[in-house]
């Protein structure tokens, strides 16, 4: 398997120098130089298979013969050892066609932990065998940052250090991050917000120099490999509903548009998904340019949904430059305009293609509470802000009642206990082994939001197995 930035001037690569590269050198995002694809019967086949074998079928059509199917299956099985439900990602039923898939089961309960687990087994496997080291730089709107640390927490040949928005992530997903004990991870309180963090990683990635002196590489969905993991769990419960022979919709809360893409990428290898539904909050640069064609920027808004707090979404330009026709030189012009304008067009032919498979809604804060109350009252479960969107949209926009649509359930309740109690009148409890959290010792830096500034701390505590 082949990969191919999304601007069309960077190395072609294979897996596991995609892997350890996370953004291209062009500035693009890596992607499959052709989707591999299953017939019918070899998605039927697949029925059955435990998670860790689905993903293992999955995902060795990307890796290739960078991983051995030996050691694919060891990663694979040691990244869902752990999780707290047998079913790994369980489905639960909210009316006649509506489905609830429960992606919160993984050691930071948030649907991130599905891909990072075993992304940072991964790297270990690719690193070992080159005997080499890497610095990991991200940035995280607040599930990312707990799961990408404690993937690659206490791990000899990763540094990582993870960039936030100060004071714009739930206590929950701040003490997930900053109460980790460990001397390889950093945590960096940004003076800005998830764009500004975001923007400074990619400008990280974009300084030659320093990228090569520091080994750069990154957990975010910009890394192919976290959006390689996560379309097994859609192949997961489009089979479960009765996949090939039933065609499936799902429901996506979007913030970064990565998991979105993931579904789009099961699609193209073949999975009958027969609608991708996208649910955002009062940020909602996604249901805008599906309701336009207008790719606009806006002023990022704080809600109770803070995850998708993010009006600049990394992913999008994957689904772009198919748009393009995988044109990488046209899409890096467009996109060199929308950095520039704020704005970009992608044209009425373009436009209604997209549209044909997704819709989008936006869910503002007094509908996000209501939904969580609705899903509390019907069914007696509690769900986070950001899921209830996903379930809301799904209810908006789903278009044939016949065909089973699925939300996904993207974090934890008890990642999130004040807008959880705000809409319920209850809350959910923290697991037993997280039971300590609000006593744990926090260590983290206030940071400004400045690259100089941030590269400096990176050089200066890279390797040096302490924690500033």
């Amino acid at each position: 398997m082949r990969y191919i930035s999304t601007r069309g001037d960077a190395p072609v690569l294979g897996f596991d120098d995609v892997l350890l590269a996370g953004l291209a050198r062009d500035g693009g995002l890596y992607l499959p130089e052709t989707w591999p694809r299953f017939t019918t019967e070899e998605i039927r086949v697949m029925r059955g298979l435990s998670y860790p074998k689905l993903a293992v079928r999955i995902m060795s059509t990307y890796v290739g013969d960078a991983i051995s199917e030996g050691d694919l299956t060891k990663l694979a099985t040691e990244s869902y050892r752990e999780f707290e439900h047998p079913a790994v990602a369980p489905l639960k039923q909210l009316d006649t066609s509506l489905w609830f898939m429960e992606l919160f089961h993984g050691p930071t309960l948030a649907f991130k932990d599905y891909a990072m687990q075993f992304l940072g087994r991964a790297f270990d496997h690719v690193l070992s065998k080159r005997g080499a080291r890497i610095t990991v730089v991200g940035a995280t709107s607040g599930d990312t940052g707990s799961a990408g640390i404690e993937a690659c927490r206490d791990r000899e040949a990763i540094d990582i250090f993870m960039l936030y928005p100060h004071e714009r992530v739930s206590e929950v997903q701040r003490r997930q991050m900053t109460t980790v004990d460990a001397a390889n991870v950093h945590t960096l309180a940004v003076e800005g917000t998830f764009d500004d963090c975001q923007d400074l990683v990619k400008a990280m990635f974009n300084d030659m120099t320093f990228r090569d002196e520091m080994q750069l590489s990154a957990v975010n969905s910009i890394n192919w490999a976290r959006i390689m993991a996560q379309i097994v769990y859609y192949f997961h419960a489009a089979l479960a509903l009765g996949a090939p022979d039933t065609p499936v919709r799902f429901s996506v809360p979007s913030g970064n548009f990565g998991n979105a893409f993931a579904a789009y990428a099961a699609r193209e290898m073949g999975l009958p998904v027969d609608q991708l539904i996208i649910g955002t909050n009062v940020n909602d640069i996604l249901t805008r340019f599906f309701d336009s064609g207008d790719l606009a920027m806006a002023t990022v808004q704080r809600t109770i949904s803070p995850s998708m707090d993010i009006q600049l979404s990394s992913n999008f330009e994957r689904l772009l430059f198919d748009l393009y026709d995988r044109d990488g030189a046209a899409l890096a012009d467009a996109m060199k305009s929308f950095r520039t304008e704020g704005r970009l067009s992608v044209g009425d032919k373009r436009w209604k293609r997209v549209c044909a498979l997704f819709s989008a809604r936006r869910i503002d804060d007094d509908r996000t509470r209501a939904e969580m109350d609705r899903v509390y009252r019907e069914t007696g479960d509690i769900i986070d802000p950001h899921s209830a969107i996903g379930v809301a949209a799904a209810r908006d926009a789903r278009r044939d009642l016949h065909i089973p649509t699925i939300a996904l359930g993207a974090a934890h309740p008890a990642k999130f206990p004040d807008a959880v109690e705000a809409a319920c009148g209850t809350f959910s409890p923290l697991p037993s082994r997280m039971a300590d959290l609000y006593d744990r010792t926090e260590k983290f830096t206030v940071v400004p939001n400045n690259l100089g500034h941030i590269q400096a701390f990176v050089r200066a505590n890279a390797g040096q197995g302490s924690i500033t």
